[in-house]
């Protein structure tokens, strides 16, 4: 008998087919996010709940004593939005997407870097809106990106591949926090410098681009106390999540310029954004964009179909984070 599937939201089509083929699959439809009641219902009823990192599987979730699912096939490589204790604790396996969104997220990254940099949207706002007179030597004056500093917070996957793209492509000197110490040769391939505090890589850097891991441990990283340390000409661009970035303290820092914008893929409470941001013409925004090409939400999916025939043959999937 085919193992049952249940999928939390749509998929692309290619890896829908290929779950179909090996499973018993049930797919939502509507495409809309599970109550908590229906994820329960999930859990119940399937060997395998796929997920997204939209998901929330709080520790109610997993609150009940007749689960059935033995995985937890998360598409995405973050899991904070995942009580991993509560899981673990019912014996469920959780598994993640690394590695093959790592290009795309880093080119989302440097997409909102020059956009905010460049006026990029405010520019299409004024072309689009008819408000365009033609060129003149003062219009829109924007931020030269090549050869300024970049910082990076999180120094894995995304941020390397964020590092390569600007030191190679746009001469960009790249100092980075993390909180374990980087080997020589990894920092040797970007030029990369690695600083001892977050304190002293806001003070120095250009743009701050951020690749750390959401969660309790990153909540609020970025403060208004950071901030107000960076430079007014600075900028901040975010890929990573947005409980990274205390709200209140970025939409006020860029209320008075205390920084000059800020290039959003995430948010806190996503997708209940902020409408604040909507009327600061010094944000560039984007709907979660980072892994959104074809080839990458596909590989991430079939990463997904990996580790499921991983599990149920009885070995550790090879992505296994819980």
């Amino acid at each position: 008998m085919k193992k049952k599937i249940i999928l939390t939201r749509r998929w692309p089509q290619a890896v829908e087919d290929l779950l179909c083929k090996r499973y018993d699959v049930e797919i939502n439809e509507h495409d809309v996010p599970f109550t908590r009641n229906k994820m329960q219902e999930a859990f119940r009823s399937a060997d395998a709940v796929l997920t997204t990192v939209t998901d929330k599987l709080e520790s109610d979730v997993f609150d009940m004593s007749d689960i059935r699912a033995s995985i937890i096939g998360n598409y995405g490589v973050g899991y904070s939005h995942i009580d991993i204790a509560s899981a673990t604790a019912r014996n469920i396996v959780i598994t993640n997407t690394p590695d093959v969104l790592s290009e795309c997220t880093a080119d989302i990254a440097i997409t909102l870097m020059l956009m905010i940099a460049r006026r990029a949207g405010e520019g299409e706002r004024e072309l689009r809106s008819g408000n365009w007179n033609g060129w003149r030597p003062t219009h829109m004056t924007g931020c030269k990106v090549s050869g300024k500093t970049l910082g990076i917070v999180g120094y894995g996957r995304i941020g390397q591949e964020t590092a390569r793209r600007a030191h190679h492509g746009f001469g960009m000197q790249i100092s980075i926090y993390n909180r374990s110490e980087i080997s020589a040769s990894v920092l040797k391939e970007n030029s990369a410098v690695q600083v001892d505090s977050l304190e002293s890589l806001l003070q120095s850097v250009d743009f701050l681009s951020l690749h750390c891991p959401g969660g309790e441990q990153n909540h609020h990283l970025i403060n208004a106390a950071g901030i107000k340390n960076m430079k007014p000409t600075a900028y901040i661009i975010n890929t990573a999540r947005g409980e990274v970035i205390d709200s209140d303290a970025l939409i006020c820092a860029l209320s008075n310029n205390t920084i000059a914008g800020a290039g959003l893929d995430v948010y806190e409470n996503e997708p209940n954004l902020d409408r604040r941001l909507i009327d600061l013409e010094n944000t560039v925004l984007l709907p979660h964009l980072g892994s959104a090409t074809v080839e990458t939400r596909e590989a991430m999916g079939f990463r997904v179909v990996r580790n499921l025939e991983q599990h149920f043959t009885g070995l550790s999937p090879e992505d296994r984070v819980g």
